[in-house]
């Protein structure tokens, strides 16, 4: 009977407890909808190839070819800008019997895409450059009865070379995802980290003795910010470097400014933290927040395309911290981007910052007895 009589209170306790119960049935199910729009999204790549000096019928089929967009560029050096600044995916060049192609590689299924683009073109148009060679042959033997044996032409085979902007033939998957995964974890454990010492803060009675001074309020948040975010650096710091010494992975531009990004993101982390500690009462109802606030932003974030989605799906996107940091990493790591291009994302993140603090500041009004 002890036992029921247990088992009778803690239901009860938990039914009081509206945020677990819809942590336990609302979230999960809210994730897997989100899961399934995502999902179900066209699976397509879009391809987009810049040629230079290409044969216009070649070039016509590569245009014709579903999913792939064809732009002609005059000279090899506006080519290459333009796979720069990810306005074209690969290159194509015709030099005498040869051709190069040169992939961004940024992503392994827009450089398959355009490989296999290209030698079905290249293919399509050999058998039909033979078949338009064996009927000029037949119609002249049937023309002319009485000929000397005609020399055989040698067709030179054409030579393809594959150029890669970033990493190898091997390049994979795993390489696009890595600066999005870099910000994951900076975000997650600073998020996780500074919202549980704030909320040990509150729960121990630190913080209301600390709001019984004359402390201003922002000095507070402030001096939270700053002591945390000393950790932040160093969390930051070691991730990066950690992903690039010891998994070995290729970093195109300026790792200093790949730890500048990444640490404005965890001040984010940090300041978001602190807000959404104010709302929890015990580190069970801290550790709710993650799956509605952490956890939905990895797919929004560049690791599924986003203009493979619904419009109104992608909209939700703008709201994610994440998305921002990691199209600035991508680009620096992937493209070799300098930062002074990367501005947008820098003033977005640091929007959600100040708007972050700013709703810090002003909640601590609820715990200011005066």
């Amino acid at each position: 009977m002890k036992t029921f009589a247990i088992a009778k209170r803690v239901l009860t306790e938990l039914s009081r407890d509206k945020r677990t119960l819809a942590l336990m049935f609302v979230a999960p199910i809210l994730i897997i909808l989100l899961l399934s729009l995502i999902f179900s999204a066209s699976s397509t790549t879009n391809t987009k190839m810049g040629v230079v000096a290409v044969p216009t019928k070649l070039e016509q089929r590569l245009d014709d070819t579903e999913h792939v967009t064809v732009k002609r560029y005059t000279t090899e050096s506006a080519a290459k800008k333009a796979l720069k600044t990810d306005r074209i995916d690969a290159i194509v060049q015709h030099k005498d019997n040869q051709y190069d192609l040169t992939y961004a590689n940024v992503d392994a299924a827009q450089t398959t895409a355009a490989k296999m683009a290209f030698k079905n073109a290249l293919t399509n148009q050999t058998i039909t450059g033979l078949q338009q060679k064996l009927a000029q042959t037949t119609a002249a033997l049937a023309a002319v009865t009485h000929q000397q044996p005609q020399k055989q032409q040698s067709t030179k085979q054409v030579k393809i070379i594959n150029h890669y902007a970033y990493g190898d033939a091997d390049t994979g998957f795993f390489n696009k995802i890595l600066p999005i995964l870099i910000g994951f974890f900076v975000f997650f454990f600073v998020f996780l980290i500074s919202g549980m010492a704030l909320l040990r803060e509150r729960t121990s009675g630190t913080l209301d003795r600390l709001l019984a001074t004359p402390v201003k309020r922002y000095e507070i948040v402030f001096g939270y910010m700053l002591s945390y975010g000393v950790l932040a650096i160093i969390q930051t710091l070691v991730i990066v470097l950690v992903t690039i010494l010891i998994l070995g992975v290729q970093v195109v531009g300026n790792i200093g400014s790949l730890v500048l990004i990444n640490l404005l993101l965890a001040l984010v982390a940090l300041s978001f933290g602190i807000l959404l500690s104010t709302f929890a009462n015990s580190e069970f109802q801290m550790m709710q927040f993650i799956p509605i606030v952490v956890i939905p932003q990895v797919f929004f974030t560049g690791i599924i395309p986003l203009d493979s989605m619904a419009n109104w799906v992608q909209v939700i996107s703008y709201v994610m911290p994440i998305r921002y940091s990691g199209a600035a990493s991508s680009a620096i790591m992937l493209r070799g981007t300098h930062l002074s291009a990367l501005w947008p994302e820098m003033i977005v993140l640091l929007v959600f910052l100040v708007i972050s603090t700013i709703l810090n500041i002003t909640g601590l009004k609820r715990y200011r007895k005066v």
